[in-house]
């Protein structure tokens, strides 16, 4: 079950929510709006990898505070 990055397209809030379609769209948290669309998460890379690969490095941050994995909690990943 993939989890996902949004944005309100009313109140500009950015949300994760967890979706079981790729066309689903769910409404925003904060404002109940339906006008939301799916954002395209980059991809993290460490170019300072000795085995050559691509390796993820620090996880992008969230709106709610912490990386994607842990949303502001105490994370050993992020610090937060």
């Amino acid at each position: 079950m993939p989890l996902y990055e949004f944005h309100c397209l009313d109140c500009d809030t950015q949300f994760e929510e967890l979706v079981f379609s790729q066309t689903e769209l769910p409404s925003c948290p904060h404002c109940s709006s339906p006008k939301t669309e799916k954002l395209i998460s980059r991809p993290c890379r460490n170019k300072n990898s000795s085995s050559g690969a691509d390796i993820p490095s620090m996880p992008a941050q969230s709106s709610s505070g912490g990386c994607a994995g842990c949303s502001g909690g105490s994370c050993a990943t992020c610090g937060h």
